[in-house]
This record gives structure tokens, C-alpha cells and sequence, in this order.
């Protein structure tokens, strides 16, 4: 019975230890207080080629250019991810905590109070003006509209069909912030042209369902679209399966996605979750963390951007890079607003 419960105990330390990841080796129980960065993934985790991955660059972008230590958790399907939080919070060393995700606001509020020594981030928080943010909590947003207004405007002036598609994952205010911005992109440049709306689900597995991507996308293209944007994460990737099947333009998010379907891929609407850890990061390295009121980066503060580069050049004749150059313009002066909802 003994050698029984010995090896159910050992199962167990090394199911758990295998949650905990480092960039860098084992930490050192030498580490300094305070003195390490941990993050929790969303849904569908690290290799998803999109929103957790930008998010994944930034923890390597401040250990190549900072110097600090961090260490990550992938909480599964996502239904542990307060448990995930306290586990970094209670390490002595780890004093800033991301959470990936929309899905994490209220877990992050909650395990932030019970941690008032520690410092917490959530990459797309979702803010209401009308309840306090911990003090220890960055909230951070992004103006996902702008940056779809722009890839829109592409897909409006380039589709031959007048008929163009949106796949979103879970049917939420932040992918509906994607979509409404990417039809008045499409609109304002051509006004006849069709946009056709479907999302994967209504839960967190609606971003983890390339099969669902797929069949919705085949779906859009035989109703004529020729280019349709997905804001699904991996489910996307079903997007791209149907692009280079049915030989259609997709449009990529959050990354640059040409690798996904090279020569299909028409643009990517980039959204810099790098750049926002990053910068939150070296703020509070250098003791400049503010939390309590959210971090908002759009085009004006090289939050979200479209790709233009040697790959997909050739495929977006030159005026209509010169049309979106001068939208981007109008929307950081204001002159055009976009609707977020």
C-alpha cells in the first residue's frame, strides 16, 4: 500500500510540475524577491501562431533586452485559471503577473486583491468604467477596430465579388470589436460590397476548433466571398485550410500569418500583444508601474497595424496601399472615427 501511495504522489508532483514552464532553467530559490515575470496563456496556449504568441515574444523580448527571468503557465482548456495565477503569486520571486485574455479580467481581479504585494497585467481586460481596477492591476486594450477599419478597406477595394467574409471564435464585445471595425473598413471604401458574419461558438473553445473555422469558411466562399478575415485564434487556422482549397484570399490576425497559406494569406491586422508586455515590463523593472486605469494602444500608439512587406507586396497594387496609408492617417487625426460596437 505504501509503495502505492508512494507512486500516486510522485505522479502528482510531476503532473503538477509539468504546468510549470521557464525560459531559463529551473528557477533558483535564490532569486530575488519581486524579481521575475510570470504569465498565464489563453485558450489554446503557446503555437497558436497568433494572439498567445505575441504575447510569448514580449516575455522574450524583455529577457533579450532586460535581463529578467519569467515563467509561464498553459492552464489547459482555461477553466484553471485562477489557480494558475496563485500558483505564480505565491512565489517569492515573481513580481509582475500577465494573464492572456479577455476571459481572465475577473480572475485577475480576485487573486490581485488577495496579492496586494504583486504587480498584475490582463492583455485585453475587459474594462467597466462604473468598477474600480485593483491598484496593483494594469488593464490592457487595444483598438482592435482601427487596425480591422484598415484591413477591411483592403479587402473592400480588392475583392472582385463584392462579397466579403469575418470568422470570429467566441461571439464576445472584444471579437465583435474586430468585426465591426473591419465592415466599416469595407463599407467606407465600397459601399456595395457584402459582408458575411459567422462565429465559432459562444465559449472558450470557439478559439480552438480549426475543423469549425473551416467548414464556416468553406461555407462564406461558396456564398461568393473571395476574402475573408478571421479573428478566431487557432480555429483561423481552418480559415486558411479553406483559403488555399478553395484558392480564396484569407486575412490573417494578431501576427503575420503569410505562413499559414503563402500566396492566399492577402494581409495580417497585427496586433502588438508584444509590444504591450514589453512596455509593461520595463515600467515596472524600472519602478514606473501604474496600475488602477487601462492602457490603451491603437494606431496612433503602434498598438495594431496591417503587414505590407517583400511577401504580400505584390498581391496589393500600390493605390491601394496609398488609400490605406492616408485612412490610417484620417483615424489618427480623427477624422474618421471607428465604431467599436
Amino acid at each position: 500500500m505504501k509503495k502505492v501511495m508512494s507512486a500516486f504522489l510522485s505522479i502528482l508532483v510531476l503532473a503538477s510540475s509539468a504546468l510549470l514552464f521557464e525560459s531559463c532553467g529551473k528557477s533558483q530559490p535564490s532569486a530575488p524577491p519581486n524579481s521575475e515575470v510570470g504569465l498565464v496563456f489563453d485558450v489554446g496556449g503557446r503555437g497558436d501562431k497568433s494572439f498567445n504568441d505575441q504575447a510569448y515574444r514580449g516575455l522574450v523580448m524583455a529577457k533579450d533586452s532586460l535581463g529578467i527571468k519569467y515563467q509561464y503557465i498553459e492552464p489547459g482548456g482555461g477553466s484553471d485559471r485562477e489557480s494558475a495565477l496563485r500558483q505564480l503569486a505565491n512565489q517569492k520571486s515573481i513580481g509582475l503577473i500577465f494573464g492572456v485574455g479577455f476571459i481572465f479580467t475577473d480572475d485577475i481581479n480576485q487573486v490581485a486583491r488577495a496579492f496586494p504585494d504583486k504587480k498584475f497585467a490582463c492583455i485585453d481586460y475587459t474594462y467597466d468604467s462604473t468598477k474600480a481596477v485593483p491598484k496593483n492591476v494594469i488593464p490592457i486594450e487595444f483598438r482592435e477596430n482601427e487596425g480591422s477599419f484598415l484591413v477591411g478597406a483592403i479587402a473592400g477595394m480588392m475583392t472582385k465579388t463584392n462579397v466579403v467574409g469575418f470568422i470570429g471564435g467566441m461571439e464576445s464585445p472584444l471579437i465583435r470589436k474586430f468585426q465591426v471595425g473591419y465592415q466599416a473598413g469595407v463599407r467606407y471604401v465600397n459601399p456595395k460590397c457584402k459582408v458575411l458574419v459567422a462565429y465559432a461558438g459562444v465559449t472558450g473553445d470557439a478559439f480552438k476548433n480549426p475543423a469549425k473555422g473551416k467548414e464556416l469558411a468553406l461555407a462564406q466562399y461558396s456564398q461568393g466571398a473571395d476574402i475573408i478575415y478571421h479573428a478566431a485564434g487557432v480555429t483561423g487556422l481552418g480559415v486558411f485550410d479553406a483559403a488555399r482549397e478553395m484558392k480564396k484570399y484569407a486575412i490573417g490576425v494578431d501576427m503575420d500569418q503569410w505562413n499559414e497559406a503563402p500566396g492566399y494569406v492577402l494581409t495580417s491586422m497585427v496586433k502588438k500583444g508584444d509590444v504591450a508586455v514589453y512596455d509593461i515590463i520595463k515600467e515596472w523593472k524600472d519602478g514606473k508601474f501604474n496600475g488602477g486605469k487601462p492602457r490603451i494602444f491603437g494606431l496612433k500608439d503602434n498598438g495594431v497595424d496591417f503587414v505590407y512587406d517583400k511577401e504580400n507586396r505584390p498581391m496589393i497594387p500600390e493605390k491601394v496601399y496609398e488609400k490605406v496609408e492616408q485612412l490610417r492617417k484620417e483615424i489618427i487625426e480623427r477624422k474618421i472615427k471607428v465604431p467599436n460596437d
